[in-house]
């Protein structure tokens, strides 16, 4: 077989290979963000005092949604600044460390409101689970940072030093409502209150008119919890700790009265049921309330593991949660079940956007690099579900685009670029299987 030679040779073509930045550029656009952003006063003795801070933050937005947390990566585009600049609508080229440092943790409501806003302006709303609840999924999953220096670095307790922060996802597609850097050592249910009723706050504006489904594991089981969610009037699930509770116990007493004992397999008895118990907290006004609660209970009981081997002392598993959902029990079992699936999102955030090693030392400028992640998390998230709708190039059908894919596939999606008749032209390769997808989604948000 005759294999002609290849020679390599430097062109005059413009061609561009993160072409989805226009997309990013063009959403962000349509919100207020970068108006949000400049309202703070630089400070003049900065370095470059005469670029707004909306500069800095797109900048690193369009960094994040091509996966590069280093602020030296903005070098890459130094070849063709224009195009970052056209792209993003910023005004020139920036030097980023010293600006992030400087605007800290300062723009945290903005922010907030910003990545609200941006869902507004493209009309995009959280989906519901079949019975129509919106679910907000909270929990803390620990950044390893070890072998470092930087502020707050600590030990988690994965046993390793780094950041433990808090984030909450709202909707079945998994976009993220609120994040809070946290050091490792921080304990999951300190400041978790106020968390709690920021992020309430963020979800019924993201998802206005419709109700929310609360659903956080045991280590934020506390009775100050369980009365934000109730004066909120929202549905919720979170597990319940048993603390020095005896399992024994739960299950000499439930054994007598569990009208619902199953026996997947010999040596294996599952008791189900639902009992009640009394909680004690206080509401805004700062009066003390106590009101029955319902307790949901899966307990196991295996006097034979999996493998044929008799236990000389039984094992005991006691799962409980705290609800106010009229459901079954096994309903709620399994809607807490799927509270789990936020543990990939953690995966894309930490991976796929590579932010779990935070790039500075700074305690304040990490807290606004995680910030700045949520809304590049969400940017990427809808190119991903609206990529969705139209020809796929996969062959089996998917219900959530991962975020990795949507970076390789679309944010990375080479063109030639051509100025004519006072137009910029954008030319996608025939050959290029995703071409049709990224056009669907330039449509939605560039072009409506």
């Amino acid at each position: 077989m005759y294999k002609p030679r290849i020679e390599v040779v430097f062109g005059n073509e413009r061609i561009i290979s993160p072409s989805g930045l226009n997309i990013v550029g063009a959403m962000l656009g349509k919100s207020d963000f970068k108006k949000r952003c400049d309202r703070r006063k630089v400070d003049p003795k900065r370095s470059q005092p005469q670029i707004k801070d909306g500069d800095i933050l797109l900048t690193y937005i369009g960094l994040l949604t091509l996966g590069k947390t280093a602020y030296d990566s903005v070098h890459e585009f130094d070849d063709d600044p224009d195009y970052f600049q056209n792209a993003l609508g910023i005004a020139r080229e920036i030097i980023i460390r010293q600006r992030m440092d400087d605007i800290g943790d300062s723009l945290r409501a903005n922010l907030l409101d910003a990545n609200v806003d941006m869902f507004v302006a493209h009309s995009v709303s959280p989906s519901a689970l079949p019975g129509g609840e919106v679910p907000v999924d909270m929990d803390v999953t620990p950044f390893d940072n070890s072998k470092t220096m930087k502020e707050g670095v600590s030990r988690t307790y994965k046993g390793f030093d780094g950041f433990a922060p808090m984030v909450a996802y709202v909707g079945t597609e998994g976009f993220m409502a609120n994040i809070e850097l946290r050091e490792g050592k921080q304990h999951c249910q300190a400041h978790t209150p106020e968390f709690l009723k920021e992020t309430l706050s963020v979800a019924h504006r993201m998802a206005p008119d419709k109700p929310l489904l609360i659903r956080m594991d045991s280590g934020n089981d506390a009775a100050e919890n369980l009365g934000i969610l109730i004066e909120d009037g929202s549905w919720f699930i979170v597990k319940r700790n048993p603390r020095k509770e005896s399992k024994e116990g739960w299950l000499n007493e439930l054994k007598g009265c569990c009208k619902d004992i199953r026996h997947p397999r010999p040596g294996k008895d599952v008791y189900v049921g639902t009992t009640w118990k009394d909680v004690t907290y206080k509401n805004s006004s700062g009066e003390t309330k106590t009101m029955g609660m319902r307790i949901v209970y899966e307990i196991i009981e295996r006097t034979i593991d999996k493998h044929g081997q008799i236990l000389m002392i039984p094992d005991i598993e006691l799962n409980m949660f705290w609800t106010n959902l009229g459901w079954s029990d096994d309903d709620v079992i399994a809607s807490y079940h799927a509270h789990g699936e936020c543990e990939q999102y953690h995966s894309e955030l930490k991976t796929d956007i590579d932010v779990e090693r935070l790039p500075s030392g700074k305690f304040a400028t990490n807290a606004l690099v995680l910030e700045l992640a949520m809304i590049a998390f969400n940017l990427l998230r809808m190119i991903g579900q609206e990529s969705l709708k139209h020809k796929q190039p996969t062959k089996r059908k998917v219900r959530r685009r991962r975020l990795r894919t949507v970076i390789e596939n679309l944010m990375l999606c080479a063109s030639h670029f051509t100025k004519h008749a006072r137009r910029m032209i954008m030319a996608l390769g025939c050959s290029n299987t995703w071409r049709h997808a990224f056009w669907g989604v330039w449509q939605r948000f560039a072009l409506t």
